[in-house]
C-alpha cells in the first residue's frame, strides 16, 4: 500500500497544524511517512500545500499523483485536480468548490456549532481518518500532545464531528510504532548536538533557521551558548572566535547568507580554526525563490573565498544521513583544522519522514586538541610546519606563558606576521598537505541498483530518494542501471565512479540546477563528462515517478 494526501490553500488557513497533526498520526499508526511543503514567501494569501505519503513500507520522496485531496479553497481545485490517481477524491468544504465529481462536506458549518471556525480543518482532519479507517483515538492524543491545552477540547470535539462525516472506504491496518519522525534541519541539529557542539550563532533565513531554533530549543539543557546575531558576516566570525577559544562551534545559512559569510571563510582557512556551516540552499540569485529548492551553490562553496586553503563539502542525502554526517564533520574540522561545509536544500531541511532511531552511541567526539608533551620546549610554534599538514593546537590559557596568535596576514610558524616569499610559499604548501590526509578519509558514494550497470545514475544530496525509487521501478522492468549518490563531495572521491564507468554506455547526470555543475565537477576530477543529463530547476524537487518518466522519455 502507497498513499498520498494533499492539503492545499491559502498561508493563515490552517495547512500547517492539519498536516502535523496528520503525519503525526499516521506515524503512531505505525505507517512510514513522508511530508512535503510547497509554501510562498507570504504570512497570508497565495497559494500553499502540503504533500503527506505513507506507507506499509519504506519510502524516500513525495509521489506525483495523490489520492485525496483537501482543499481548503477553490485555487487547490484548480491546480491539483490532475494529480489524482485513478479512484482518487477531492474533499472540500460545500462553500469552496462546486464541481460535481467533489465530496462536498459541511466542514465550516460542524466548525460553527462549536463557535470557532478555525478549527474547520480538524474537521476535515477526522473526516478523512474516517474513509481511511484509522481509529480516531489515536488522533486525540496527537492533539493533547501537540496542541496547547487551551484549544485541545475543542480540536478533539471537532475531530469527533469530522469523523461522523464519511465512510470507511480503506480500512487500514494499523501497525507497531517503533520510528522516529524528524526533518532534515532538526536532523542537522541533533548530529551537532550529538558532536559535542557548544557554541551555534547565525541569522534567520530561509530555509536554515530550523537548525538554529532547534539547538535553541535544546540549548539550556544541553548547555549550548545560541546567538542570534545582527547578520551573517557576524555569524561565522563569532563561531571562529568561539572555536579559538576552545570549543565546538556552528553556524549555517541560505545562499545568500553564505555569500556574506565567504571573507571570514577564507580567515577560517588562513588561521586554521576548525568550524562547520551549513549552507541550505534555496534558488538564486540574489532572494530567487526564497522558499523553494535548488541545488545551484556546489561550484561556489567548493570555491567560495579569496586564496586557496583546503576544506571539505559534504552534501547531505537523507536524515539519517545527515545526523551521522554532521557528527562527523566536527571531527574531521578540528582533526584537519579545517572548514567544513554541509550542503542540504530546502526540500530536504523541511521534509519531514519516519526512520529508526538515531544511535548515539555511534557518535565518538574525537578533540584534537595538543598538550605541553606535543609541543616540546621554547616558544610554542602554533603553525609548526609538520608532514601533515596539521599544527599541534593549542587553547588560549591552556599552558601557562604560551600564547596560542592568530592573524589574517600570513605568518611564521609562530603566528607572527611575515612578508617574507620563502615562508609564504612553504605555509602554502604546509595547509594544502592537509588535503592528502583529507582524501584518504572520503567516503565513496553510496551505490543503489547494479555497480555493474549499463545506464549510470550520478546525483548528489536530497535527489537520493527520488533516484531510489526510480532505479529500483527500473530494475523490478530488467533495465540494467545503477546510481552513484554523493555525499563527500569535496575533495571528489574518484574510484567507484571510474569502476562504474568501465561498464556504463550511458552515464546520466541528475541535478537541481540549470548548469550541471556534478557533470563539470566529473570533467574535471574523472576526465569524462557524462551523456545525459536530467536538470530541474523550477523551484520543485525531483519525484521519484519524474525521474523515472524522464529516463524512459530521455536516456533509456
Amino acid at each position: 500500500m502507497d498513499y498520498s494526501i494533499l492539503v492545499g490553500g491559502a498561508a493563515g488557513q490552517g495547512i500547517d497544524t492539519f498536516s502535523k497533526l496528520l503525519d503525526k498520526t499516521l506515524k503512531r499508526c505505525g505507517f512510514y511517512v513522508f511530508t512535503n511543503n510547497d509554501f510562498m514567501s507570504r504570512v497570508r494569501g497565495g497559494h500553499n500545500f502540503t504533500q503527506i505519503r505513507f506507507s506499509d513500507e519504506p519510502i524516500y520522496s513525495h509521489s506525483s499523483k495523490v489520492d485525496i485531496i483537501f482543499a481548503l479553497n477553490e485555487e487547490t481545485v484548480s491546480s491539483h485536480n490532475g494529480r489524482l490517481k485513478e479512484g482518487g477524491i477531492v474533499i472540500a468544504d460545500i462553500e469552496v468548490a462546486k464541481e460535481e465529481d467533489i465530496i462536498h462536506l459541511p466542514l465550516t458549518y460542524r466548525a460553527k456549532e462549536l463557535k470557532n471556525t478555525k478549527v474547520y480543518p480538524t474537521v476535515g482532519l477526522g473526516a478523512i481518518l474516517k474513509y481511511l479507517g484509522l481509529p480516531i483515538d489515536i488522533a486525540k492524543e496527537v492533539i493533547r500532545d501537540k496542541l496547547n491545552e487551551k484549544v485541545t477540547d475543542i480540536n478533539i470535539k471537532a475531530l469527533e464531528l469530522g469523523y461522523e462525516l464519511t465512510e470507511v472506504k480503506y480500512n487500514l491496518k494499523v501497525f507497531k510504532d517503533e520510528n522516529i519522525l524528524i526533518d532534515g534541519n532538526e536532523a542537522v541539529a541533533l548530529g551537532a548536538i550529538a558532536a559535542g557542539c557548544k557554541f551555534y550563532c547565525g541569522y534567520p533565513m530561509t530555509p536554515s533557521t530550523g537548525v538554529l531554533s532547534y539547538i535553541a530549543s535544546k540549548s539550556e539543557k544541553m548547555g549550548i551558548a545560541v546567538d542570534q546575531v545582527e547578520d551573517e558576516v557576524a555569524a561565522l566570525n563569532m563561531a571562529l572566535g568561539a572555536s579559538y577559544a576552545g570549543v565546538r562551534a556552528m553556524t549555517g545559512s541560505s545562499g545568500g547568507g553564505f555569500s556574506l559569510m565567504v571573507e571570514a571563510l577564507s580567515l577560517a582557512g588562513i588561521i586554521e580554526t576548525p568550524v562547520v556551516v551549513i549552507n541550505v540552499q534555496r534558488p538564486g540569485p540574489a532572494t530567487g525563490l526564497p522558499t523553494r529548492t535548488e541545488q545551484s551553490d556546489l561550484r561556489f562553496l567548493i570555491h567560495a573565498g579569496h586564496g586557496e586553503f583546503p576544506r571539505m563539502v559534504i552534501a547531505l542525502r537523507n536524515v539519517e544521513d545527515a545526523f551521522y554526517q554532521t557528527a562527523k564533520a566536527f571531527n574531521t574540522a578540528e582533526k584537519y583544522q579545517i572548514p567544513v561545509l554541509l550542503m542540504s536544500d530546502q526540500y530536504f531541511s523541511d521534509s519531514m519522514s519516519t526512520i529508526k532511531p538515531f544511535d548515539f552511541k555511534k557518535v565518538t567526539i574525537e578533540r584534537h586538541i595538543a598538550s605541553e608533551n606535543d609541543i616540546g620546549e621554547g616558544e610554542y610554534k602554533r603553525y609548526k610546519y609538520s608532514e601533515s599538514g596539521i599544527s599541534p593546537r593549542l587553547i588560549p590559557g591552556q599552558i601557562k606563558n604560551q600564547v596560542v596568535l592568530v592573524d589574517s596576514d600570513e605568518h611564521d610558524e609562530y603566528g607572527n606576521i611575515t612578508e617574507d616569499d620563502e615562508v609564504r610559499k612553504n605555509m602554502v604548501d604546509k595547509r594544502m598537505r592537509k588535503l592528502e590526509g583529507l582524501k584518504k578519509e572520503l567516503l565513496e558514494p553510496w551505490v543503489i541498483g547494479q555497480e555493474k550497470a549499463e545506464n549510470l545514475i550520478v546525483c548528489w544530496g536530497s535527489t537520493y530518494g527520488a533516484v531510489k525509487e526510480a532505479v529500483e521501478r527500473l530494475e523490478k522492468e530488467g533495465v540494467s542501471i545503477g546510481a552513484l549518490v554523493y555525499g563527500d563531495i569535496w575533495p571528489f572521491p574518484t574510484k567507484k565512479l571510474l569502476e562504474g564507468r568501465k561498464y556504463a554506455s550511458k552515464i546520466i547526470d541528475i541535478e537541481q540546477n540549470a548548469t550541471a555543475q556534478l557533470d563539470s565537477l566529473i570533467r574535471e576530477e574523472a576526465l569524462f563528462k557524462c551523456t545525459h543529463k536530467i536538470l530541474k530547476y523550477d523551484g520543485r524537487a525531483f519525484s521519484g515517478d519524474e525521474i523515472y518518466h524522464r529516463l524512459k522519455e530521455e536516456v533509456l
